[in-house]
């Protein structure tokens, strides 16, 4: 009888097992993502709650999908490397699906393609249920996923300590993924200490939702570093972006609808200009703690939407201003993000020592920079150094004795200027001589107070070749300004040649004495003269071009006081907009030989009815009924250093 029912029993069992084999719940049965899982592999879409190795070095193949009522847990120190397969490798979380990425400061997840460069793969997108102006279930343009909905508390996951490399595959002519793309994503997602870097497109971008993120680090994103759209209304606290190669778009672009999404505290740092903050149609921001260094435009309303949608430190926002306010973000602990940050090194008070900036880094000046007696200044090739808009506190002076080297060259000029390079940002370059001066010995400045004047004509003060100076002029009191280059008693050994003033609102150059002088000298739109002489300059120019294009300037030349008779060989200046070309004060005059001078209302102004004689012109007492547009035009087609921006 028992060995009957053994048997009988062995039979039920062995038919049980059959018929679970072919309903195929067999749990010794695996799906194929999940034996691929096991085996560091990630491609297709998860079947089930799954939790990574961090000990598995993970190959990311092509699309790995986590659907509608799944989980992806990624712990921390987890690898991922993604093929370099272009827009057929990324990770996708679906609507209802949900990912945890659980890194730490010390042991960050990574997902990168083996070099990092950009548009190797797609990137992470997430979709969510949140509000999208797309509407409810549209239809994303990566991958065709589906998202949005009513629920803006929906919950996606969370992401703590990720970084993200080398994404931004291109789809089509007007699609590309991002690094992270969040399509409608809930206010319930935490998001945390994100980092994306080299992505062919933008760092992250939001369609609509109402996530929030803090802590990003956004580095050399082609496109936009962050950028929303669809009515985003979301925040996004502490966020550093940093472009030092060419070809990127933007800090931030925003487009469609204004939902007013806030960012709260936002550096950006770019070493090859371009724009900053970009508005498109209707949208706008709340931003606080803005800091901008190195963009060419700050604030950009591409389609003349409303400035009041957009309010920059509790004021409407003002595209004339730079926002170059000190660093609202502090990455230096950032060491989860991996990445090698531009240095940025801070110019200001003395210089007591001899001191070589350089090129490689990026410089801002943020306040007066003064090389003092007996120590010296070297400014490399290629430097740039981003004047600080503030006026009258920032300038660069070298005092008696000191000396400034400016080694541009005609490929890399040195670079100083405003980031908007708007005139009267700041103060620009001075430098005192013990050159003769008929204000005496030991005179003072009328800017800085600072002591020049002596003896020695042939004082050296160094040298200054191949720079670009923009944005200078500010005004000191009802008086005096700044000038792009301030020259006190400069004396004769002293070289200048190659010398490029933009957009100044006083002087372009301006000699107080001396015996200095100049070869290649370029001057354009500075609002008051372009070359100003005073108290007995004996120098000279070989070679000035001047160009006058918008209204409120004053001279090409303006001379005062006593003549000392400088030397000026090869003159051209053009004006679009009338005004006076040369100006004599007093008893003041030159010697001008190729003088050319277009447009001018007044070519020749003895103001104060000095002798004529004292300004001689091509060999022959200057008439100011001449046109003086005969002469040779100086040529300026090989000066492509007058042209090198920040």
């Amino acid at each position: 009888m028992k060995k009957l029912l053994l048997n009988v029993l062995s039979i039920a069992v062995m038919a049980s097992a059959l018929f679970t084999s072919c309903d195929g719940d067999d749990p010794l049965v695996k799906e194929p993502v999940i034996e691929n899982l096991e085996k560091g592999v990630m491609e297709g879409e998860l079947t089930e709650n799954y939790t990574l190795d961090a000990a598995t070095s993970y190959q990311l193949n092509g699309a790995f999908i986590v659907p509608e009522g799944i989980e992806l847990t990624i712990p921390a120190g987890t690898n991922i490397q993604a093929a370099v397969g272009g827009t057929d490798v990324y990770v996708a979380v679906l609507k209802g699906g949900k990912i945890f990425v659980e890194g730490t400061e010390s042991s960050p997840v990574v997902m990168s393609s083996p070099n990092g460069n950009p548009g190797d793969w797609g990137g992470l997108t997430i979709c969510g249920k949140a509000s999208t102006s797309a509407g409810v279930d549209a239809e994303a343009e990566v991958g065709g996923f589906i998202y949005g909905g009513t629920e803006d508390n929906d919950n996606s996951g969370a992401i703590e300590y990720l970084v993200i490399k080398g994404t931004g595959a291109q789809i089509n002519s007007e699609s590309q993924y991002n690094g992270v793309s969040f399509y409608a994503v809930g206010a319930g997602t935490s998001v945390s200490n994100v980092a994306v870097i080299n992505g062919s497109d933008d760092g992250v971008e939001f369609f609509g939702g109402t996530v929030s993120v803090s802590n990003l680090f956004l580095q050399n994103n082609e496109d936009d570093a962050i950028d929303w759209t669809e009515g985003w209304n979301g925040t996004v606290t502490n966020a550093y972006v940093e472009h030092t190669i060419e070809g990127f778009s933007t800090v931030v672009e925003a487009d469609k609808v204004n939902n007013n999404p806030k960012i709260v505290n936002l550096t950006a740092v770019s070493t090859t200009g371009g724009t900053a903050l970009q508005f498109k149609k209707e949208s706008g921001a709340t931003i606080t703690g803005l800091s901008l260094s190195g963009y060419a435009t700050s604030v950009d309303m591409k389609d003349d939407g409303p400035l009041a949608n957009v309010i920059i430190d509790d004021e409407t926002a003002d595209p004339a201003k730079s926002y170059n306010a000190p660093s609202t973000v502090d990455v230096s602990g950032w060491t989860w993000a991996n990445a090698e940050i531009a240095e940025v090194v801070e110019l200001t008070g003395n210089v007591n020592s001899d001191v070589t900036l350089d090129a490689s880094k990026s410089y801002r000046l943020t306040g007066s920079y003064i090389v003092q007696d007996g120590a010296s200044l070297t400014i490399p090739a290629g430097t740039k150094i981003h004047a600080d808009a503030g006026g009258t506190e920032v300038y660069i002076a070298v005092l008696m004795g000191g000396q400034i080297f400016i080694n541009g060259t005609t490929d890399n000029p040195v670079v100083i200027a405003s980031d908007l390079g708007q005139p009267g940002d700041w103060g620009g370059l001075t430098i005192c001589g013990k050159a003769s001066t008929t204000a005496g010995e030991n005179a003072e400045a009328e800017v800085g107070g600072f002591i020049y004047g002596g003896t020695n004509d042939a004082d050296n003060s160094g040298s200054v070749s191949n720079l670009v100076i923009k944005g200078t002029g500010a005004q000191i009191n009802s008086e005096s300004q700044y000038n792009g280059v301030s020259l006190y008693a400069v004396g004769s050994e002293t070289t200048l040649e190659n010398i490029a003033v933009f957009d100044g609102s006083d002087d372009g150059i301006e000699f107080f004495g001396g015996t200095v002088s100049v070869t290649n000298m370029y001057v354009e739109n500075c609002e008051d003269d372009a070359i100003d002489w005073t108290e007995g300059w004996s120098g000279g120019i070989t070679n000035t071009y001047i160009s006058h294009t918008i209204e409120g300037f004053s001279t090409a030349f303006e001379a005062d006081k006593v003549n000392n008779n400088p030397q000026f060989e090869n003159v051209t200046a053009i004006s679009t907009v009338g005004g006076t070309a040369l100006q004599f004060k007093k008893e003041s005059g030159a010697t001008i030989t190729n003088l050319y001078l277009e447009g001018y209302e007044k070519n020749i102004d003895m103001k104060d009815n000095g002798p004529l004689e004292n300004v001689v012109i091509d060999g022959e007492t200057a008439n100011p009924a001449a046109s003086y547009n005969s002469g040779t035009k100086v040529n300026t087609t090989g000066w492509t250093w007058k042209d090198a921006t920040l």
